[in-house]
């Protein structure tokens, strides 16, 4: 049991140097699902909105997504998902 607490010690030591060594390391995920239905993905369905490339699972997404984006990109970076930059963004 002793044995058993040192490891998670040490592992949670070792997670938290790590995210002070890699502080550009995140937890953040790759968009997958739609933030409209939340079905797969298309990627030839999107929109560039603030220079991000948003994608949807089907054309009727993308036309409610562009009725209100702040909504669904608010809630796209609350759930941790790190939207694909627009290649008209410079970056």
């Amino acid at each position: 049991m002793a044995q058993a607490k040192k490891f998670i010690l040490i592992s949670v030591l070792v997670f938290c140097l790590s995210l002070l060594i890699f502080p550009d390391a995140s937890l953040a995920k790759d968009q997958t699902t739609c933030p409209v239905m939340g079905g797969l993905i298309n990627k030839n369905i999107y929109a560039d909105y603030q220079g991000n490339r948003v994608y949807f699972c089907c054309p009727p997404c993308l036309r409610e997504f562009k009725k209100n984006p702040d909504r669904y990109v608010k809630k796209m970076k609350e759930q941790g998902i790190t939207l694909a930059k627009s290649p008209d963004s410079g970056t």
